[in-house]
């Protein structure tokens, strides 16, 4: 007969496999239940970044990148994106920002979210995307520009950088951004990290147009 410590034992081995995979797989959402009451019935909401170098209003497109822009919206709500690091700059490339401090600390993350990348929207020039690791679900609050057409970051055979929205006023504002100088920064180790730190003073959700 099994001793009461045997089946213990026995009950703890069968049950650490499966917690551990439950540990290792973190589900992306599909909602971002503060964002997707942000100005619910407007299809392309509006959002203005007040930088160190001037200001940039991007117009994003809820209608193809629902998550993505709920994603965004809550952090622009939360005013988690006020007073952050446009911390990776490669000129011709990108300008990418939105998940450190001033400090270089990490900001908050709520959840990683699905990948919506397969939308039809490209990584053109002066379109803005989310950042994500090799994952294709792993996007959480990064985001980044691009300074071209980056058609190497659409999907193809494999998932791409879900863009969800453009810039409507302040190209001339991403165009300096994209040209200061840069090094490895001896904060977080990063290549191409501005010498003069680049802020994102504060992030604001514009009022919605009237079509009256």
């Amino acid at each position: 007969m099994l001793s009461a410590r045997s089946i213990i034992l026995s009950l703890v081995l069968f049950l650490m496999p499966s917690f551990a995979y439950s540990q290792a797989r973190e589900t992306p959402k599909l909602a971002s239940p503060i964002g997707e009451k942000v100005q619910k019935d407007n299809y392309y909401p509006q959002v203005k970044l007040e930088t160190s170098m001037g200001d940039i209003v991007i117009e994003l497109s809820r209608s193809k990148a629902p998550i993505t822009v709920n994603n965004f919206l809550t952090y622009v709500k939360e005013k988690e994106y006020d007073n952050t690091l446009f911390h990776r700059i490669i000129p011709d490339y990108i300008v990418q920002g939105g998940g450190y401090d001033l400090k270089f600390k990490d900001k908050k993350v709520n959840y990683k979210i699905v990948n919506e990348s397969g939308n039809g929207m490209k990584n053109e020039a002066y379109s803005i995307a989310m950042a994500r690791m090799n994952d294709p679900h792993s996007a959480k609050r990064q985001f980044f520009f691009n300074m071209k057409d980056n058609e190497n970051l659409d999907p193809g055979r494999n998932w791409g950088y879900t863009v969800f929205g453009s810039v409507i006023e302040g190209q001339e504002v991403l165009d300096a951004m994209a040209i200061v100088k840069t090094h490895v920064s001896p904060e977080i180790g990063y290549p191409d990290t501005p010498v003069e730190p680049v802020i994102l003073k504060r992030a604001t959700i514009l009022p919605e147009p009237s079509y009256d």
